[in-house]
């Protein structure tokens, strides 16, 4: 299998061409792009995998504060910016391509009822890369990690993102 090249190719771009282009891979996190372009992109960086890589590297070496606030950028999952229709464009079709957008009313309240407890308990929301699973493998999975302490639940939530973020990249490549 080739490597999935994206285009424009990252190695050609400059910081703020980069930005624009690649900024909305972390919900609402453009710094990180903005780090990434910094410590060095060179022509691997074209492939979506090595380029998810070093984002990712910037969002698992940053500081608890700042892994904190893109947790935190994401949204419940069939939440309330669902139902308003307040999501980017990406949280949208991941939502509804897990069927999020589809829940029986008792789905709906199980889901804000896990939503709700999870933020008592973590301080964030839930995060999970859904490509891939059905509403009922996430409620099954949200129930589970509810459970999780704290510092292993922030990990976890690391690891979703950065999944999301290599998700979107190859969504993006050739």
């Amino acid at each position: 299998m080739s490597a999935e090249i994206l285009e424009p190719r990252p190695s050609t771009l400059d910081e703020e061409q980069f930005v624009a282009t690649y900024g909305d891979v972390y919900e609402h996190s453009p710094w990180v792009a903005r780090e990434a372009y910094r410590r060095g992109l060179d022509a691997r960086a074209d492939e979506a995998g090595a380029l998810a890589e070093a984002m990712g590297r910037v969002l698992a070496e940053a500081d608890a504060a700042s892994q904190l606030e893109v947790i935190r950028a994401h949204p419940d999952l069939a939440g309330k910016a669902a139902v308003s229709g307040e999501l980017t464009d990406d949280s949208t079709k991941e939502q509804a391509g897990a069927g999020l957008d589809q829940c029986t009313p008792e789905e709906f309240e199980r889901f804000q009822r896990l939503n709700e407890a999870y933020w008592q308990k973590f301080d964030m929301p839930f995060v999970m890369a859904v490509k891939g699973f059905d509403r009922h493998q996430i409620l099954d999975a949200f129930e589970r990690r509810v459970d999780n302490d704290p510092a292993e639940e922030r990990r976890t939530a690391i690891e979703q993102i950065n999944r999301i973020a290599r998700l979107r990249l190859e969504g993006r490549a050739g």
